[in-house]
């Protein structure tokens, strides 16, 4: 009988021996830290070594326990009880990850489970500080809008708010808030909060345009670093405390020194194009700042290396958001009220979608894609990878945005991208690629066949797509359009023919295994063969033969 039970304790399995009677209190905790965290199954009557010993008769009544549990979890946690029969019966608890905040047990423990050095998990204590990442996490907490009750006005640096009402008129921000005196300004972006009459600033207005001194004095987190390395050389090193908008210029100024520009050629035009996309490294570092966790000790980082570069931040990516939905989940920051803040000042991307920029940066030069793969549940890292552009992809994405006097969509440029490095591609390997739903990615490569950027061969589940004939306007460039094309056609039916000569029948099925084509592709050459009296079909239908003539 196959086991039922996982081998091994991960973050989400835990093993308790309960011949001795497992204490409730622990199991409580369990429960506990199991609902902080991801969720997951405690198995009362297993060894920590996966040895099945069974569930001592106290904990034998499901139910019971199930009632117990909620009586003694704050808010009550609601657990699945079931006894599963291995060796010897074994109650296995399945608890749901909490989503409407952090719970604890009724003695007032809150607990989180965690990933030793050794690989083997364990039941630790959750901090305050934790806390407040957990909750931000689950977008229950706006950390940076809360008030910091020591603080005070005179916190405010002067010249930092001439520097912000400076950046409202130089990125075409919210010119309603140049009108503003300075307390409605502060009041109007949530740098302040108004309690018994007082206005007192929040973490917000510390971070934006704070002295030094009281950011380190009350958020001793943010610090910013910026590093150059030229090989194992290290060209440049620094690290800084900032208010935000003073750190963003300064971060503006090193990356335009450290980002070399070339030209490429497109006809009789010349288009610049620096190592690194000036509006993707914008819209990277404002990220950073606006979605790192503030409760957290770290860093905001920038490092510029022979291999690209990385902007990383402190803080995984919050509740609903991963590495493979980047581009489709919906916008929610750590820090509403900072991102607002950012926006209304002009140096956010006012819908949000600061992610779609990054991937545009590097889409319209046909590079390589940024990369967020280095990321973990503690910390978010961008590789933006240092690559020469695409000059055919940049100067087809160039010519159609011209015409149409408005950059492409985000999904047209992914596609196009994809088309790039695997041509001849279906909608479904396409979507997986580009991690699009595949209803969205046939209507991009619809509307592209219609403008010209695509091309498309076959119908129905065999139809597949290749890129336009403009990319290819040089001798080599064309050979690769050819090849993409049905010369290959020709090469097809010599190696047809070849596999009909060594034996008497050949299948459909055989042409797909041979040439890697769909089902419906190798009906279509084999019946063109057919037509050209080349084989004859032995019989009619979806399992015919066919041999020489």
């Amino acid at each position: 009988m196959k086991r039922i039970i996982p081998n091994e304790e991960t973050i989400t399995v835990e093993f308790k021996s309960d011949v001795k009677k497992y204490a409730d209190s622990d199991i409580f905790d369990a429960v506990v830290a199991f609902a902080n965290t991801e969720g997951g199954c405690l198995y009362l009557g297993v060894e920590d070594d996966g040895v099945i010993t069974g569930v001592h008769d106290d904990h034998k009544n499901p139910i019971t326990l199930s009632a117990y549990i909620a009586n003694n979890t704050v808010p009550p946690i609601s657990v699945r009880a079931e006894i599963i029969e291995e060796q010897l019966p074994v109650l296995q608890i399945t608890v749901s990850k909490a989503y409407s905040g952090v719970v604890a047990t009724r003695s007032g423990k809150i607990l989180r489970r965690r990933i030793k050095s050794d690989g083997k998990p364990e039941n630790v204590p959750m901090y305050p500080s934790e806390v407040a990442t957990r909750l931000s996490d689950l977008r229950l907490l706006d950390y940076s809008a809360l008030p910091l009750s020591e603080a005070a006005l005179s916190d405010f640096d002067s010249l930092e708010v001439d520097r912000l009402r400076k950046l409202i008129l130089a990125y075409d921000g919210d010119k309603s808030l140049l009108d503003l005196t300075n307390e409605d300004l502060f009041k109007a972006l949530g740098f302040v909060r108004e309690q018994n009459g007082q206005l007192i600033p929040t973490v917000l207005g510390i971070l934006m345009i704070g002295h030094a001194d009281s950011i380190k004095r009350f958020i001793p987190t943010h610090m910013t670093s910026f590093q150059v390395m030229d090989g194992t050389q290290v060209r440049m090193n620094e690290d800084f405390v900032l208010p935000i908008l003073a750190s963003i210029e300064k971060l503006n100024t090193y990356l335009e020194a450290w980002n070399p520009e070339r030209e490429i050629e497109m006809g009789l035009f010349r288009m610049p194009a620096p190592d690194f996309n000036k509006r993707a490294l914008r819209e990277a570092v404002v990220n950073a700042y606006s979605h790192r966790d503030y409760s957290k000790m770290g860093r905001v980082r920038i490092s510029i290396a022979d291999e690209g570069l990385i902007v990383a931040n402190p803080g995984g990516f919050i509740e609903g958001v991963s590495v493979n939905n980047l581009l489709t989940a919906e916008p929610h920051g750590r820090n509403p009220s900072l991102a607002d803040a950012l926006k209304r000042v002009g140096l956010a991307e006012k819908t949000g979608r600061g992610i779609d920029r990054i991937y545009e940066g590097s889409l319209i030069y046909g590079r390589t894609l940024p990369d967020y793969s280095a990321s973990t549940t503690v910390t978010v890292s961008l590789f933006i990878p240092r690559c020469a552009p695409d000059v055919q992809i940049a100067k087809l994405i160039s010519d159609e945005q011209n015409r149409l006097g408005r950059p492409l969509p985000i999904n047209t440029l992914l596609v196009l991208n994809s088309l790039k490095d695997a041509p001849r591609s279906d909608v479904h390997q396409i979507a997986e690629t580009v991690k699009l739903p595949e209803a969205v990615v046939k209507t991009v490569l619809e509307r592209s066949v219609e403008t010209g950027l695509v091309e498309a061969y076959g119908s129905g589940r065999g139809r597949s797509y290749i890129l336009s004939q403009k990319v290819y306007n040089d001798k080599s460039q064309s050979i690769g359009y050819v090849r993409q094309m049905d010369i290959d056609e020709a090469r097809h039916t010599e190696l047809i023919l070849s596999l009909a000569k060594k034996n008497e029948y050949i299948s459909r099925a055989d042409i797909v295994q041979l040439l890697h084509v769909k089902e419906n592709r190798a009906y279509y050459l084999l019946k063109k063969m057919v037509d050209a009296g080349m084989i004859v079909s032995i019989n009619k239908g979806r399992y015919s033969k066919y041999r020489l003539k």
